[in-house]
């Protein structure tokens, strides 16, 4: 029997410990496919490459098992899954950003609140520009989108005596720091928070779910923290905010994205942007293999996958 094809974005003799028993195949996105498509049974797809590139092989992996992100959503690739043949199992990177994501927002937060950027822009002018900043310490802290990434950011806020942090997911349950409140909540907690972080996947219910009405209910001088997906947040909304100098936000993700030049998100007041970098830092590699080759371990074993967020069923089904 001739062993399945897996396509990856990594060298093959990078990644130490891969299974025995697949044929290994470089791509990351090049014109030519390494090998013919029809023999691809696991396919990774490329990592930070444009959503047109990660789902050109999808339309003629005719004999694909698994696909496989490296990206915390699958929001990527959604387009092109529809032409995909049932049983297709289709898992993203749960366990890789973590760390990397988690460590962006705090930086995000404590840099906006303790003016970091004004402090760039003093020295560049060479200006001691002093005073007052607000702390992160005693402020209410509200994440949306409590997944991993969510629980890894509150860790990280545990040490700096936050007065409280408020959870909010697409279901209610409890975990091991408190409850996580439903999105039907979710009003009446904005009023509350001084920070709110967006860490929710981006989905068509998600789609501007921080439009003008979340941004109306956000109290006075809070900060709006986006390293979900540009579009979770209605731009035209945030911007109206902004310019009233009411909220200020900082975002590793906007919409458009990249933002182009000359966009008013640019230079509107009271908003810090750092361009998509949540996950692609040093902790990105190590995690990503270890990803790998477990799930390839599993796949070559034909022991259960993990991280499978949907399996394609038939057209119309």
């Amino acid at each position: 029997m001739t062993a399945a094809d897996v396509w990856l974005p990594i060298p093959p003799d990078e990644i130490e410990g891969l299974p025995e028993g697949l044929n290994y195949r470089f791509w990351n996105g090049e014109p030519d496919f390494p090998a013919d498509p029809a023999d691809c049974a696991y396919y990774v797809v490329p990592y930070m490459k444009p959503a047109e590139i990660a789902v050109r092989p999808l339309p003629v992996l005719s004999s694909v098992r698994v696909v496989q992100t490296l990206s915390a959503g699958i929001d990527n690739i959604q387009g092109g899954l529809a032409g995909l043949r049932p049983g297709v199992q289709v898992c993203n990177a749960r366990g890789v950003h973590e760390a990397s994501t988690a460590e962006l927002a705090l930086t995000l937060i404590l840099a906006s609140l303790r003016g970091v950027p004004d402090f760039v822009r003093g020295q560049d002018a060479e200006e001691w520009r002093g005073g007052f900043r607000p702390a992160l310490a005693d402020k209410n802290v509200l994440i949306v989108g409590y997944g991993s990434i969510g629980s890894a950011i509150e860790d990280r806020l545990v040490p700096f005596e936050v007065a409280r942090v408020a959870r909010v997911a697409r279901s209610e349950r409890t975990t091991a720091r408190g409850p996580v409140r439903p999105l039907t909540e979710l009003p009446a907690l904005l009023s509350e928070a001084d920070v709110v972080v967006l860490i929710t996947p981006l989905t068509e219910s998600t789609r501007h779910l921080a439009d003008a009405d979340f941004l109306a209910r956000m109290k006075d001088g809070a900060l709006l923290v986006n390293v979900a997906r540009g579009p979770v947040v209605d731009t035209k909304a945030l911007l109206a905010e902004l310019e009233t100098g009411r909220l200020t936000a900082a975002l590793d993700v906007t919409d458009p994205e990249p933002l182009p030049q000359g966009h008013p998100l640019w230079h509107a007041p009271g908003v810090l942007i750092s361009p998509h970098v949540g996950g692609p830092t040093s902790a990105f590699l190590p995690r990503a293999k270890r990803l790998l080759v477990d799930q390839l371990g599993r796949f070559v074993n034909r022991e259960p996958l993990g991280n499978v967020i949907l399996t394609t069923g038939p057209v119309g089904g």
